[in-house]
């Protein structure tokens, strides 16, 4: 027997990646597929899951993790969207009920590598700009790889850079918004799926750490391996990295 899977979601366009993922690996055997209308919890129980899978809306995505861990069963949320309070709200509801797992903005390995780079480039070229773009089905702005990006910008950098000069907007919202003090700029466009550029710009010189999702089998190596490792998680952590 591998480890029992759940998939919430599991009629949207990554749940059904996600269950093709899960039943085409050795080590997962499929318990359960739910979606809208469906009870979640129950389901939970019925099924006997050891892991839930989530990816489904921003609206549901907190209820969804809350339900899973008071199910007994370890998340592995890939739906964005989230605010750190209620990131640090269910890593202290997952430590009272002593689960782990995962909360991600983003499962792609390469985009994991985009964000570690970005931090280490940030020490020794600090201004910076992130331009995202996603398919216009995207439900939510900035996505959350590009909040993540910041923080671990933030983080790296000593202090953020003062502006050269302050840009008057002609129109709103041009400069981007900004996340832990750095400018985001997001695209939502038909025929995108994943992308994130990181722009560094320093005296005479530009760097720029780009990545691309092609296509959304991009995802499931990092599913698969945060669904394997969640059951020996101690503990609710927010980013793939920490997997790695």
């Amino acid at each position: 027997m591998g480890i029992r899977v759940l998939v919430n979601g599991a009629k949207g366009r990554m749940g059904v990646q996600v269950v093709a993922a899960v039943l085409g690996d050795p080590e997962t055997d499929l318990v359960g597929q739910t979606d809208l209308e469906d009870d979640l919890s129950l389901t939970i129980a019925e099924a006997g899951a050891e892991v839930v899978v989530d990816f489904t809306h921003p609206s549901c995505a907190f209820e969804n993790a809350a339900a899973i861990l008071k199910s007994g069963a370890r998340p592995v949320i890939g739906t964005t969207g989230f605010d750190a309070g209620q990131i640090a709200q269910l890593q202290q509801q997952a430590e009272a009920l002593g689960l782990g797992g995962l909360i991600a903005p983003n499962f792609a390995i390469g985009a994991v590598l985009m964000m570690r780079f970005a931090a280490e480039a940030v020490r020794y070229l600090p201004h910076v700009e992130i331009i995202e773009l996603h398919h216009d089905g995207k439900a939510e702005a900035p996505s959350g790889t590009a909040i993540k990006t910041a923080e671990l910008i933030a983080e790296a950098r000593p202090q953020a850079p003062r502006p050269q000069v302050e840009s008057k907007e002609l129109a709103p919202g041009a400069r981007g918004a900004r996340a832990w003090a750095v400018p985001i700029h997001s695209v939502r466009l038909p025929g995108h799926v994943a992308h994130q550029e990181v722009i560094l710009g320093g005296l005479g010189e530009s760097l720029r750490i780009r990545h691309d999702s092609i296509s959304r089998e991009s995802f499931m190596p990092g599913v698969l391996l945060a669904v394997k490792k969640a059951p020996s998680l101690d503990r609710l952590y927010y980013g793939l990295e920490h997997l790695l």
